[in-house]
C-alpha cells in the first residue's frame, strides 16, 4: 500500500512518544543495540557518567572467554568504534585527561580480544587504529605528567604482542614533550642492557632449550625497544641515533637506504646522504628503485650539482623509460638544447630493445605519433599478449591513426589462434571486426597484407579454430 517514505522528516512527526516506543520495541532482544541506546542516554548526563558506563562495557569485554565468530566480531568492532566516537566527543571536550584514561584502556583490550577471535581481515586491528588516532588529537591537552605518561607508553609497548600500542610515542608526542620522550629513551636504553626477566622469558616458555628460549625473548624485547628509540628519535631529530640502529651494509639496502638519506638531508647533511645513496644504488640493470632514484635526485639538487643531476635524470629515463625524469631533465637544460635533447629521447624509445616496454611509454605520455611509428617499423617484435597495453593503445589510435590500430588487433588476434588461447577467441573476435571497420579509413596499408588479403590468410591457417569463428560470425 501506498505510504511516506520512511526518512528522517516523516519520523519526526510521529513524535517522542511514538518514536520512544518503537524504539524500544526494536531494541528488545537485542543486547548490541540495547548498549548503544543506552550510551547515547548517558551522553547527556557529562563525562563521569559517561565514562562509568564505558568502562562498564570495557570490564565485560575483557571478562569473556567464548570464541568470537566473524559475525559477532564485526558487531564488536562497530560498537568498539562507537565508543571511541563517543569517548572522543562526549568527554574529550571536557575532560581530556579522562578520555586519554579510556582510550588506552580500550587498547588494553585488543590482546584479548585477538586471542578470542581471527582477526585475518584486520577489522579488530583498524577499530584499535581509529583509537589511537583519537589519542593523538587528545594528546594536545593533556595535562598528565610526562614522566608518567612516558612509562605507560613503555610499559604498554613491552607487553604489546599485536601492535596495538605502535604508533603510541608519536601519538603522544605533544603531551611526552622533550622532559617525556628523554625519559622514555632512558628507560628503553637501560631495558636494553639489563638481564631478562622472568616476565620476557614466560611468553617463551614452550622453547625446552634454555639458550634458545633466551635468544628469541632478547631479540623480540630489543626489537621493542629499538622501536621506541627509533620514535624517539625521530621526533627529537637525532638522526645519528636512527642510523646506529642499523650496520653499514644495512644502510646499503633498498628498503632502509632511502629513508636514512632523507633523514640525513632534511638536516642539512647532503653530502653524507649522497655518500650513502651511492653506496645503494643497485648494479643491477633489471632491478628498479625509483625512491633510491628520487632521493639520489635530491642530493645531486641540495649540493648544487647541475650536470651531474641532469646526466642522472638522463640515466634513469634511458633505463627505465620513466616519463617524470625525463620531463625533469628536460628543465634544467639551456633554451634550444632541450629540443635535441627531446629528439634524442624519441630516437632512445623507438630503439631501445623489448618494444612492448616502448609501447607502454607512448601509452602513458600519450604520445601517438611516436606510438605509430614503433608500431609500423617493429610491428614484427610486438607481443600480442601484452594485451593490457596493445588494447588501450589500439583504442587511442583508432580515431587517427587507423592503421596503426589495426595492426595492433592483428598482432592480438595472431597471439590468440597460433597458441591455441580458446578464452580469448572472443576478444580476438571483436578485434577482428574492428579491423574490418577500421578497413574502409585506411586507403594505403603500407606494404603489410589488405583486411581481405589478412582475413583469408586467417582461413588458411587457422579453419579447424570453429569456435573462433562461430564469434566471428556472431560479431557479424
Amino acid at each position: 500500500m501506498a505510504g511516506k517514505a520512511l526518512n528522517k522528516a516523516n519520523l519526526l512527526t510521529l513524535g517522542a512518544d511514538v518514536l520512544a516506543d518503537l524504539l524500544l520495541e526494536s531494541v528488545k532482544g537485542d543486547a548490541a543495540r540495547q548498549r548503544r541506546v543506552r550510551m547515547a542516554l548517558a551522553a547527556e548526563q557529562g563525562p563521569e557518567t559517561i565514562a562509568a558506563d564505558v568502562r562498564k562495557r570495557f570490564e565485560q569485554v575483557r571478562r569473556g572467554r567464548s570464541f568470537i565468530s566473524r559475525k559477532a566480531q564485526k558487531t564488536l568492532a562497530k560498537e568498539l568504534s562507537d565508543l571511541t566516537q563517543l569517548i572522543e566527543t562526549g568527554i574529550a571536550p571536557d575532560a581530556p585527561d579522562l578520555a586519554f584514561d579510556l582510550l588506552w584502556a580500550q587498547l588494553h583490550l585488543a590482546a584479548g580480544i585477538h586471542e578470542r577471535t581471527d582477526d585475518s581481515w584486520g577489522t579488530i586491528g583498524d577499530v584499535m587504529r581509529d583509537a589511537m588516532d583519537a589519542i593523538s588529537r587528545v594528546a594536545p591537552s593533556l595535562t598528565k605528567d610526562p614522566k608518567a605518561l612516558a612509562e605507560d607508553v613503555f610499559e604498554a609497548a613491552s607487553v604489546d604482542g599485536y601492535g596495538a600500542f605502535d604508533h603510541a610515542v608519536h601519538a603522544l608526542a605533544e603531551a611526552l614533550g622533550d622532559t617525556g620522550l628523554a625519559h622514555l629513551k632512558a628507560l628503553a636504553e637501560a631495558a636494553r642492557s639489563a638481564p631478562l626477566t622472568e616476565a620476557d622469558l614466560i611468553l617463551y616458555e614452550f622453547i625446552t632449550d634454555p639458550a634458545q628460549r633466551e635468544d628469541r625473548a632478547r631479540v623480540a624485547r630489543d626489537r621493542t625497544v629499538e622501536m621506541i628509540l627509533q620514535d624517539v628519535a625521530d621526533l627529537q631529530g637525532d638522526v645519528d641515533a636512527w642510523l646506529s640502529r642499523y650496520t653499514a651494509e644495512q644502510l646499503t639496502f633498498h628498503t632502509i637506504a632511502p629513508e636514512a638519506a632523507t633523514r640525513l638531508l632534511a638536516v642539512g647533511r647532503a653530502d653524507e646522504a649522497l655518500r650513502l645513496v651511492e653506496g645503494a644504488l643497485p648494479n643491477d640493470h633489471w632491478f628498479d628503485s625509483p625512491d633510491l632514484d628520487e632521493v639520489h635526485f635530491a642530493c645531486l639538487e641540495a649540493l648544487g650539482r647541475k650536470d651531474d643531476l641532469r646526466n642522472a635524470l638522463w640515466a634513469r629515463f634511458e633505463k627505465r623509460l620513466c616519463p617524470d625524469a625525463l620531463r625533469r631533465h628536460l628543465k634544467l637544460l639551456p633554451d634550444f638544447e632541450d629540443i635535441e635533447a627531446e629528439d634524442a629521447a624519441r630516437q632512445h624509445v623507438l630503439t631501445i630493445p623489448g618494444v612492448d616496454t616502448a609501447l607502454a611509454y607512448c601509452l602513458q605520455v600519450r604520445d601517438m605519433s611516436l606510438a605509430t611509428q614503433i608500431v609500423i617499423e617493429r610491428h614484427a617484435e610486438i607481443d600480442g599478449d601484452a594485451y593490457d597495453i596493445l588494447t588501450p593503445l589500439a583504442d587511442a589510435l583508432i580515431a587517427t591513426r587507423p592503421l596503426a590500430a589495426v595492426l595492433l588487433w592483428r598482432s592480438m588476434i595472431d597471439f590468440a589462434l597460433t597458441k591455441s588461447r580458446s578464452g580469448r577467441y572472443g576478444h580476438a573476435a571483436r578485434h577482428l571486426a574492428s579491423c574490418a571497420t577500421a578497413d574502409m579509413a585506411i586507403p594505403d596499408y603500407d606494404g603489410h597484407p589488405t583486411h581481405e588479403e589478412y582475413l583469408d590468410g586467417l582461413k588458411a591457417n587457422h579453419a579447424r579454430k570453429a569456435s573462433f569463428w562461430e564469434r566471428v560470425v556472431d560479431f557479424g
